[in-house]
């Protein structure tokens, strides 16, 4: 397993807990310290069990070079794509992989791309190795792509039950990535590399596409002064055709950035980037509610309470809550920064509420919900403080509203979704 991260590391442990034997590769030292000592260096709900059941075994090695995973018979490459800021898929990390492992590829071995890829990159892989080594893939040796699509948090959950896609060049390339894959008991569907591929971004893109609608009509109800949960409420009652999601700060590395892979050769240049701009506008739009019902933020005391992307994940990357606070901090707002779930240091919440002008709810954590962290919050903050809370996890059933209001309210919290990645 050639990335220990979010999507490798958990996929390692479940391979060893059934028996298999795993070698873990990861060139970050502090990733494998931690896993020697005994510790998941982040948050996957069962994980740490998993770790301490699976360790005493001896089925999980670790090692710090991609060149060690030749050793296996089956490769699996999990480590990450990002994307250029000029909207174009970055595959070095892949890359890279596939280059240290070029001189120590025999045939026989299985070479299976988990992580999020471009389409067409399982074939440039296949066609790369062929190219340098002589290694035909499906004949002399397997390349198929098994595409990730399980949620942050539900990984144990999941990897048994989400059918797992299988794509690879040659029937055979897809019938050993099948039969590694198996161990799970998951459905298998089988495909083409391109339409595995395609199925994952896609998978993401539609999540990415269906929030940005209700976040659109957040800011359509704030220009013509109505209330966008009330409207959600009339789209979907009781109507067959209904559906609109909740609005909320939508973000996760790959949601944020897998758009970008059919957007670098998409036939319809700019709609999905319209799509990105809906969501990295929402911290901008809140900003903007607040200082038209307030004035000037200089000075003025602003808690944040949430920085991770998701609901209960302590998973930083690519969320909009750190863009929110620049943006606060650009207006000389006093911001401070409540989230019990980050590794980075943040305030307790009383102390990050206590005398607040403005409170966010840029996260919807199970910490932030309900009545009675809306009184406590009340309770902590003068009558003119304004709650903004796009999420509805206060259950006021409104984006703005000022803390003298509360008691005209009773709505309980929504059901919000949250605004994530599947993987």
């Amino acid at each position: 397993m050639i990335g220990l991260g979010r999507v490798g590391l958990p996929l390692a442990l479940s391979f060893a807990d059934r028996g298999v034997h795993v070698l873990g590769v990861d060139h970050d030292p502090s990733v494998i310290a931690s896993l020697r000592s005994g510790r998941m260096p982040f948050a996957e709900s069962g994980t740490q069990e998993l770790l301490e059941r699976v360790l005493p075994t001896g089925r999980l090695e670790l090692a710090d070079r991609a060149v060690d995973a030749a050793e296996a018979d089956d490769i699996v490459i999990t480590v990450g794509t990002p994307s250029f800021s000029h909207i174009e898929s970055d595959l070095r990390q892949v890359r890279a992989a596939v280059d240290d492992l070029l001189p120590m590829l025999r045939p026989g071995h299985a070479l299976i791309l988990r992580s999020t890829i471009a389409p067409g990159t399982t074939e440039f892989v296949a066609g790369y190795i062929e190219k340098q080594r002589g290694l035909r893939a499906g004949e002399d040796l397997f390349v198929a792509h098994a595409p990730e699509r399980i949620a942050a948090g539900r990984f144990l959950e999941e990897i048994s039950t989400l059918p797992c896609i299988v794509g690879g060049v040659g029937e055979a390339s897809t019938e050993r990535a099948a039969s590694t894959f198996a161990v799970f008991e998951a459905p298998i569907v089988r495909t083409t590399p391109v339409q595995a591929e395609l199925a994952k971004i896609w998978t993401n893109i539609l999540r990415y596409a269906t929030f940005a609608l209700p976040n659109l009509l957040m800011m359509d109800c704030e220009r013509y002064d109505a209330n966008v949960f009330e409207v959600i409420d009339l789209i979907n009652r009781d109507f067959p055709r209904g559906g609109m999601a909740l609005p909320g700060m939508t973000a996760g590395t790959c949601l944020r950035k897998d758009f970008a892979f059919s957007e670098e050769r998409s036939n319809a240049p700019g709609m999905l980037l319209a799509v990105s701009r809906v969501h990295e506008s929402v911290p901008l739009f809140l900003v903007e509610g607040i200082k038209r019902r307030i004035g000037s933020l200089s000075s003025r005391k602003v808690a944040v309470l949430g920085l991770t992307f998701k609901r209960d994940t302590d998973d930083q990357r690519d969320s909009l809550a750190p863009k929110l606070i620049r943006l606060l901090e650009r207006e000389l707002a006093d911001v401070a920064v409540c989230d019990p779930h980050a590794p980075s240091p943040t305030q307790p919440f009383e102390q990050a509420a206590q005398d607040a002008d403005v409170v966010i709810v840029a996260t919807n954590h199970s910490e932030f919900e309900g009545p009675g962290v809306r009184a406590e919050i009340v309770s902590r903050t003068a009558a003119d403080c304004l709650l903004v809370d796009p999420w509805n996890a206060l259950g006021t059933g409104q984006v703005f509203l000022f803390a003298a209001e509360t008691d005209a309210v009773s709505h309980s919290p929504v059901q919000a979704r949250d605004g994530s990645e599947p993987a």
